[in-house]
């Protein structure tokens, strides 16, 4: 069978996925075949461009009138869109890969994971960093007990496109449409990682004391001499009890000046530990029982997952290959009606932490999870 595939949205996230979609007949032949049917969007020149870049079929500029045409479903929408056509597609049994977080608010991720509880249908929580080679290999530790008994864990993701107070406004700075600013668009994705790497050894998040922050108050609208507010965090900070009492530290900013995309997780346990960051993401660095240090592990052979698909040792992969691979498991779910991870429940469970962190951030206390 060949998949119609749907998109709605055509900028930063439609590329990934576009991008990862063309890469897959080649490298992952076994994958299911697809066909880029219909892409969405609001701005009909823009559309265009966007459909011929991304090899799309034809266009559309309402997402309803493209359900009987598809077959699955990507919503590659700002946060606020989610939701309803996300839950319109699940109603019909289409299948649907949501971009992270997977709602602006928890009421709306709840919604969500409803309608996919209720749906035959796979439903995906795009949450790419579970596919990087090297987080593999450090679950695999993890799982083998290599690091003993979890006690800590700390996580921060850091940027600085927003450091310079003249950086235009955009929907991520609004809360209606993102619902957070750092905290749901990198706090999240640390979140996810920390559950899927230590969830079955710590439990769930259980408590946590969140801290937001935003530094500028109103950006430049472009192409206008006007500024709108910015109504979400440059910033969150967080101190997280988990329900084995392991503790975890975490943070994410846009304004951290001279960090371009570092996502880093350290996990610490009785008998060992391990980091990573995205900046270098062939690499894991692992501390075992009786090292006398972190010792760098290149994640790039071919018994490493997914290495065999691409390149000789050595030769290293890119943060677009995480698509690629993500993309490779969720469309095998689909056609092989296998369970799929990380799904809409995944995507709720982090949204609870969200949401958790904004009601501690202000009331200033610890909340429960």
């Amino acid at each position: 069978m060949t998949y119609n595939i749907g998109f709605i949205g055509y900028q930063f996230m439609s590329e990934a996925h576009g991008n990862a979609l063309n890469k897959l007949p080649m490298f992952f032949p076994d994958a299911p075949e697809t066909k880029r049917h219909v892409i969405v969007g609001r701005t009909e020149d823009a559309l265009e461009e966007a459909a011929d870049r991304l090899g799309f079929e034809h266009t559309a500029t309402d997402w309803r009138e493209i359900l009987d045409d598809i077959d699955i479903l990507y919503n590659l929408t700002p946060n606020s869109v989610h939701p309803e056509p996300s839950i319109a597609a699940l109603e019909r049994d289409i299948p649907v890969l949501c971009e992270k977080p997977l709602a602006p608010t928890l009421e709306g991720a709840e919604a969500m994971a409803e309608a996919a509880a209720e749906s035959d249908a796979t439903a995906a929580t795009a949450f790419n960093y579970r596919y990087i080679p090297a987080i593999q290999h450090a679950r695999k530790l993890i799982e083998a007990g290599e690091l003993g008994e979890i006690r800590q864990v700390r996580g921060h993701y850091l940027q600085d496109w927003l450091t310079d107070a003249e950086a235009p406004w955009s929907w991520r700075n609004d809360e209606e449409l993102a619902g957070s600013g750092a905290l749901g668009d990198l706090g999240a994705h640390t979140f996810d990682l920390t559950r899927y790497l230590v969830g079955d050894r710590v439990g769930e998040f259980d408590r946590v004391s969140g801290q937001l922050q935003t530094f500028v108050d109103e950006r430049p609208v472009p192409g206008t001499d006007e500024t709108r507010s910015v109504t979400v965090d440059d910033a969150y900070t967080a101190q997280v009890a988990f329900e084995s009492g392991a503790v975890g530290t975490f943070e994410a900013s846009r304004v951290t000046d001279g960090h371009k995309n570092d996502h880093s997780i350290a996990i610490y346990g009785s008998e060992g530990s391990l980091r990573f960051s995205l900046e270098r993401l062939n690499e894991l660095e692992v501390n075992l029982d009786g090292n006398r240090g972190f010792e760098t592990v290149l994640a790039t052979d071919p018994d490493d997952p997914y290495i065999g698909h691409w390149w000789p040792p050595g030769h290293v992969l890119g943060w677009e290959h995480t698509f690629v691979h993500e993309n490779y498991e969720f469309l095998m779910a689909v056609d092989n009606g296998d369970d799929y991870h990380p799904d809409f429940q995944d995507g709720v469970a982090v949204q609870r932490i969200l949401d958790a962190v904004e009601r501690s951030a202000e009331d200033s206390e610890w909340v429960a999870v």
